[in-house]
């Protein structure tokens, strides 16, 4: 049975984090965006209160929370802004928790337990200047000798591509299965910073999430211990896809945080901007924009709900987690559209905050799947043409 009320842990973590919100990123965050600047001091404070390994066994170095508190966190962090819920996707959702699910004994006290305790911070590397969506056009390989994977090629559009420790990456280690874009020829491995090798850079011109760091790495030559390769060589695809579908449960959340900023805002605004005599919060218009953030935010919030409760199970949740990035995206994309239109003129200017929120929605209605890919998702899914085989590996059950 599914439970609606929060529990004590899950109001704990929205305290803790509203609190850090309202401490440490709304003081800056205005500032920030207009510098394209990313606060690094932000990480250890996040590490700090322990949010970096959240939903992490604290065996593992984590809080132990369970993933209805990683939502509610990623939901909290995107309200002050998007920057701060991609640390959570990238960090915990698609690098941490396919470690804890994926790893091996060693690679989680080596990589995933100073990830958790936020000691070195992760990021997951699949897109490609050629690839998004195309998963099998990627480009980059993995040679084997002997105990070591000879890893070249290139990923943008990677977030904490310049700040991160530990990199997740996909890579084609069967060339033969490349020429034929069989997926089975993909493998995963876990790639460090201190590799030589490696560069990176930052991406400076980003329309949105001008707060955060994204950017592009590269390997020449990177010389990958064996003991290094996350999974069996040609698993790489399946532990990509089961990465997603961790950062797409924060995405989701993260955009039903974005949907409540945008309705506090604009319910703030129209209470005080007056026209023809009179708040606008009196004309039919602008109640029905409001309205319909208000419909899209519960929906949203109950669509990621289910999915955490599904991962508290241990339940598989392809479909759930697909419908919740798919709606919750697209609702705040409508959401801040609609909250500039309430501000008029003053939307399009950088004295509220709604253009900023209008820049940073459109990124996640693109990364974590398109909202075209999700979209056939679904239609697949209820035709009867796709079906979630069963996989080797499957989130650890959590149930308060």
């Amino acid at each position: 049975m599914i439970e609606f009320d929060m529990t004590e842990d899950h109001l704990s973590v929205e305290r803790l984090v509203k609190e850090f919100v309202s401490k440490e990123v709304a003081p800056m965050i205005a500032e920030n965006d207009a510098n394209h600047y990313f606060d690094r001091s932000l990480l250890s404070k996040l590490g700090e209160l322990g949010l970096l390994g959240i939903c992490i066994p604290s065996q593992y170095g984590g809080a132990g929370f369970d993933y209805i508190s990683l939502g509610v966190a990623s939901e909290e962090l995107e309200y002050g802004d998007t920057s701060q819920r991609v640390i959570m996707s990238v960090h915990v959702a698609l690098n941490s928790l396919t470690l804890l699910t994926w790893g091996t004994e060693d690679q989680k006290q080596r990589y995933l337990v100073p990830q958790a305790r936020g000691e070195k911070i992760a990021t997951f590397g699949l897109t490609e200047p050629d690839a998004g969506s195309d998963v099998v056009g990627i480009h980059t390989t993995a040679r084997r000798e002997k105990n070591e994977y000879i890893v070249n090629g290139e990923k943008v559009w990677i977030s904490l591509a310049d700040v991160a420790d530990n990199f997740l990456v996909i890579g084609w280690t069967d060339l033969e299965r490349k020429k034929n874009r069989d997926h089975n020829g993909l493998s995963a491995f876990i790639v460090e910073r201190s590799m030589p090798g490696f560069t990176s850079g930052t991406l400076k011109q980003k329309w949105g999430i001008r707060a955060g760091n994204t950017g592009f790495f590269s390997m020449n030559d990177v010389r990958v211990p064996l003991v290094n390769r996350l999974g069996e060589e040609g698993e790489g695809f399946k532990i990509a896809m089961f990465a997603l579908e961790q950062g797409r449960y924060t995405v989701a959340a993260g955009a039903t945080g974005l949907i409540r900023a945008c309705l506090d805002a604009s319910k703030k605004y129209a209470l005080e901007r007056k026209t023809f005599g009179e708040p606008i919060a009196n004309h039919q218009l602008v109640k029905e924009m409001i309205a319909q953030m208000v419909l899209d935010y519960e929906a949203s919030r109950l669509l990621w709900l289910r999915c955490g409760w599904l991962k508290n199970q241990g339940k598989r949740n392809n479909r759930e987690t697909s419908l919740a990035k798919w709606y919750a995206t697209v609702a705040s994309e409508r959401a801040a559209g609609d909250a500039v239109q309430i501000h008029g003129a003053y939307g399009y200017s950088d004295e509220y905050p709604v253009g900023r929120f209008y820049r940073n929605c459109k990124g996640a209605v693109i990364y974590e799947g398109t909202r075209e890919i999700h979209k056939l998702m679904q239609a697949d899914y209820a035709l009867g043409l796709r079906t979630d085989k069963p996989r080797r590996c499957d989130l650890p059950p959590i149930r308060n």
